[in-house]
């Protein structure tokens, strides 16, 4: 196994407890454009405690990646860190829950 598809894996099993039905393929996908960083212990997680670290999600992938509008980035980012409860975010499955947010799925198609 590829370390790709440990990571992969370990995304998976944390999005199946937050939603059982998930689209993997849309997982895989986010995964694959995240690149390198889901190999770096600090870049592959997400945290809603940091004012900063959710501007540059908003601008950086809400805006610039999935072309959102700020203040829609910024509703979506909220809404996932309400949703995705655990102290730990894998940034993939963060990632993965703002495209559903906002609905911008035809991204990664």
């Amino acid at each position: 196994m590829s370390k790709f598809d440990e990571k992969l894996a370990t995304y998976e099993a944390a999005l199946k407890k937050l939603d059982p039905k998930a689209d993997m393929d849309l997982l895989r996908a986010v995964t694959k454009g995240l690149g390198p960083s889901i190999y770096n212990n600090d870049s592959n997680k997400v945290a809603c405690s940091q004012k900063s670290e959710l501007e540059r999600v908003v601008t950086n992938f809400c805006e610039k990646k999935l072309g959102a509008s700020a203040a829609a980035g910024e509703a979506a980012v909220q809404t996932v860190c309400e949703k995705y409860t655990e102290r730990a975010k894998h940034r993939a499955v963060f990632y993965y829950m703002v495209v559903k947010e906002l609905g911008k799925e035809s991204v990664y198609a």
